[in-house]
């Protein structure tokens, strides 16, 4: 039981820094009624009725479940200015929201960017040209870096979920991490991981407070640590977001003008299909939802031709896929 809590209370803090998050930014989309007017919806879904059976019994889709994908892209530029249909923006964080308006509950599920998926690839124009089996994070690289490199790595996600609906997306750039780190005067974590040579000041099991572009560093870096796979680097993150969000907490009740601060100066890195009151309705849900635990995806990592992969494992997908999506007949 005890386990069970402290699950629920680490999987709020990690919801509410995407609802963090969007609140910083709603402020500012007051002003981008252009940007706004750019952004598409997917697709409304379409019944299905069809069962489909499972462990013996028999399911539909349920069709009270809306998704929602939050990446978080490695780039360094700002999402709006880039055009071009290849772009180097992956997905190096991503969690799908799975929101039960039935049920009123809310689930996450923390994706592992080395996983192994189906993609599209993308021709000048958007459209598909061609299929390509690679880590989830690259789907984003395809497409124009904003709302068509979104779509294409919701269908990924679609793709490695059995086909289920990924209906909604926000994207935020890594970029945005040192702004909002210093927004806050800084963050304190004790560091996990041993970053000689990489930076020298993150020394494992010292208490640093970090700053600027060390931000990045510490929630970016594999490549180069004893362990360099991305579910040791999800840990890190993990705690990042708990640091973040007591930091974020504070700095909210000490001062009313943070968040119209924080808005206009995190504006520029985000892409998103939602409209604001589209987002304000999700902040709601977020508040009011009962939230369950953390899931995610089972599997094997192994090193490629220099490169991390990690396979899911088939069962493992089912059981998420049918406990979220679907209903018994």
């Amino acid at each position: 039981m005890g386990k069970k809590r402290n699950g629920k209370r680490k999987l709020m803090r990690y919801l509410s820094i995407a609802l963090l998050i969007i609140f910083l930014l709603t402020g500012a989309f007051l002003l981008l009624e252009l940007w706004e007017k750019r952004q598409g919806n997917f697709p409304e879904q379409e019944p299905q009725d069809t069962a489909i059976e499972y462990n013996g019994d028999k399911y539909v889709i349920n069709e009270s479940v809306e998704s929602f994908l939050i990446m978080g892209l490695d780039k360094f530029e700002d999402a709006i200015d880039n055009e071009s249909y290849n772009n180097n923006q992956q997905a190096d964080f991503l969690m799908l929201l799975v929101f039960d308006n039935e049920e009123k509950k809310c689930t996450a599920i923390h994706l592992n960017r080395d996983t192994m998926v189906d993609m599209n690839i993308l021709g000048v124009a958007g459209q598909k040209v061609g299929t390509v089996y690679k880590q989830l994070a690259l789907a984003h690289t395809y497409g124009n870096g904003k709302d068509v490199s979104c779509r294409n790595t919701a269908d990924a996600v679609s793709g490695l979920l059995n086909g289920v609906k990924v209906n909604h997306y926000l994207s935020i750039t890594m970029d945005a991490v040192p702004v909002l780190n210093d927004l806050l005067g800084g963050v304190e974590v004790t560091v996990l991981d041993d970053f000689t040579g990489i930076d020298d000041s993150l020394k494992k099991g010292e208490t640093v407070t970090l700053h600027g572009e060390q931000a990045l560093t510490y929630v970016r870096t594999r490549y180069g640590l004893e362990d360099s796979s991305n579910s040791t680097r999800m840990v890190r993150q993990k705690q990042y977001l708990n640091a973040i969000y007591d930091k974020g907490m504070l700095r909210i009740e000490e001062d009313d003008e943070f968040v119209v601060e924080a808005s206009v100066k995190l504006a520029d890195y985000i892409v998103s299909d939602r409209s604001v009151n589209q987002l304000q309705e999700l902040t709601k849900k977020l508040s009011q939802y009962e939230l369950t635990e953390i899931d995610s995806i089972e599997g094997n990592s192994k090193v490629k031709n220099g490169l991390m992969e990690f396979y899911p494992d088939a069962d493992s997908v089912d059981e998420i896929v049918f406990d979220l999506f679907y209903k018994k007949k």
